[in-house]
């Protein structure tokens, strides 16, 4: 058996934050993203929301925009 300890590497995603409650198509399904919520666009084009202090936790902003 061989077991270790591993860290993500640094994936640079895309992101936007909903400002509508919203149904989307994942990899996993039919999924809602509520307001306030980070819509996710990984590194193959898929799509999933995130709550907040989840994404805050788990990535680092690394520039950001206002459109």
């Amino acid at each position: 058996m061989i077991t270790g300890k591993a860290v993500k590497k640094p994936i640079e995603i895309s992101y936007r934050i909903a400002e509508n409650k919203e149904l989307m198509g994942t990899l996993e399904g039919i999924m809602e993203a509520n307001i306030g919520d980070y819509i996710i666009t990984g590194i193959k084009g898929e799509i999933y929301p995130c709550k907040a202090d989840i994404f805050h936790e788990t990535y680092q902003i690394t520039e950001e925009k206002t459109i």
